[in-house]
C-alpha cells in the first residue's frame, strides 16, 4: 500500500509569510524525519506507528507490515520517537507512550501531579521490521521530547532523553546505552541543572560522536544558552557539564557529526538577528525565570573542532511571529543536507507546514 501525504512545500500565502536562505533548496519529501538511509538511497521511517520505505527521495512510501506498537506516533508535532538502523541491520524505535499519555499538573505546587504520566519505551526488529521483539519501558512517569539516536563508532546504541524528576519539579537529562542492539539498556547518572517548572531544567538533550570518541551532549535550558555535557564512556557517565556559549531560546536543537568530520548545529536563537532586546517569556509554573521563546528564526552553524568554536550563525528561515522549532537534519549525501521542522505555526498560533529545505555543506563553510 503507498502513502502519499502533501508534500513540504510552501504556498503563495505561506510563500508571503515565510522568508528562506537563498542558498537553501526545497524538497520535495512528504515527510520531515526521522529517516535511516539504506545503501540503495532509498529511505526508510515510521508514519505514525507503521513501519515505510521510500525509493523516490520520500515523494511516496509504501508500508512495511502492520502497526508497530499502538502507542507510537511518529507523526506527533515534536520529537516523540526516534528510529535507528544498526550496522548490524536491527531497527530500533525509542518512543513515547501515547496510549497512556496524561499530562497532569499541580499550579499551586508547581510541581506534577502523581498521575502525570508518559512513559518511555523501546522496541526492535532483526528481520527488516516484519516483526518486533524485545518491548520494553526505560523510564515511567513523565518524559517529553528526545533528539538523539545514534550508534558510536564502537558499536554501542545511545539514546539522549530527558525526565520529568516529581519531587524536584524539573527535567533532567541522561542517556541509555545499549551493547547489543537495543535488546537490553543501561541509564547513565542524570544530569541536573536546577529549576522549577514544567519547561525547566535540562530538557531535550540532543547527542553526537566526537572525532576522538567522546559524545557531546547539546542541552536546552531556560539560562539563555544550550549547556553542554561529554561522556568519554560511551554514554555511560556524564562528568564534564558546563555552558556551552551558544546562545538560545527556550528550545531544542539538533546536533549530528558530518561525513566531513564537522559537526552542525541548527537551533532557534536568544533573540531576533540583529535586535538587543531578548523577548522573555512569562507564564506561571512554566520556569523559575523568565526564558526567551523566540523561535521565529531557524539557525545553521558548524564546527571544525568538536564543538570548541562555532562559524557565525546563519539564520535560514523566519516564520514571521511564529515558529519554527524541533528541527530534525538528514544528511542526503555527504554535504547535502534537509533541514526540516517538526513545530511549526503561524503567528497566530495556527499549525503552519512544516519546513523542508536542501542545503550544501559547502556554501555555509569555507575551509
Amino acid at each position: 500500500m503507498f502513502i502519499v501525504v502533501f508534500a513540504i512545500t510552501t504556498s503563495p500565502l505561506v510563500a508571503r509569510q515565510r522568508w528562506i536562505h537563498p542558498k537553501c533548496m526545497p524538497v520535495e519529501c512528504t515527510k520531515n524525519g526521522p529517516f535511516e538511509q539504506l545503501d540503495d538511497g532509498s529511505l526508510i521511517a515510521v508514519k505514525k506507528n507503521v513501519f515505510v520505505r521510500s525509493s523516490d527521495g520520500g515523494k511516496t512510501w509504501t508500508e512495511q507490515g502492520g502497526p508497530i506498537d499502538s502507542g507510537i506516533d511518529f507523526d506527533h508535532v515534536g520529537h516523540v520517537a526516534q528510529l535507528l538502523k544498526t550496522d548490524a541491520g536491527t531497527l530500533i524505535v525509542l518512543y513515547l507512550d501515547f496510549d497512556h499519555f496524561n499530562f497532569s499538573w499541580n499550579p499551586e505546587r508547581v510541581a506534577p501531579n502523581p498521575d502525570c504520566r508518559l512513559e518511555l519505551w523501546s522496541i526492535r526488529s532483526r528481520d527488516g521490521g516484519k516483526t518486533w521483539e524485545d518491548q520494553q519501558q526505560l523510564l515511567e512517569g513523565y518524559n517529553a521530547d528526545f533528539m538523539g539516536l545514534i550508534q558510536t563508532s564502537q558499536g554501542a546504541v545511545v539514546a539522549s532523553v530527558e525526565h520529568l524528576a516529581p519531587d524536584e519539579a524539573r527535567w533532567m537529562a541522561c542517556s541509555f546505552y545499549s551493547e547489543d542492539d537495543g535488546k537490553t539498556w543501561k541509564r547513565s547518572n542524570w544530569i541536573d541543572l536546577g529549576g522549577r517548572g514544567h519547561h525547566d531544567g535540562a530538557i531535550e538533550p540532543t547527542v553526537t560522536e566526537l572525532s576522538d570518541g567522546r559524545l557531546l551532549m547539546l542541552i536546552r535550558t531556560t539560562l539563555d544558552q544550550f549547556w553542554k555535557a561529554y561522556s568519554s564512556d560511551g554514554g555511560r557517565s556524564w562528568r564534564e557539564i558546563g555552558p556551552s556559549g551558544l546562545d538560545a531560546s527556550s528550545a531544542p536543537g539538533w546536533v549530528r557529526r558530518l561525513q566531513s568530520g564537522r559537526l552542525v548545529f541548527v537551533w532557534n536563537r536568544l533573540k531576533p538577528e540583529g535586535q538587543t532586546e531578548v523577548p522573555r517569556f512569562e507564564r506561571a509554573g512554566f520556569s523559575a525565570r523568565y526564558a526567551s521563546m523566540h523561535r521565529a528564526e531557524l539557525s545553521i552553524a558548524f564546527s571544525q573542532d568538536d564543538g570548541q568554536s562555532w562559524t557565525q550563525p546563519v539564520v535560514i528561515a523566519r516564520q514571521p511571529g511564529g515558529q519554527l522549532a524541533y528541527p530534525y537534519v538528514h544528511e542526503r549525501e555527504p554535504g547535502l543536507l534537509w533541514v526540516f521542522t517538526r513545530y511549526t505555526w503561524y503567528k497566530d498560533g495556527k499549525p503552519a507546514p512544516p519546513l523542508g529545505v536542501a542545503l550544501r555543506e559547502a556554501d555555509f563553510v569555507s575551509d
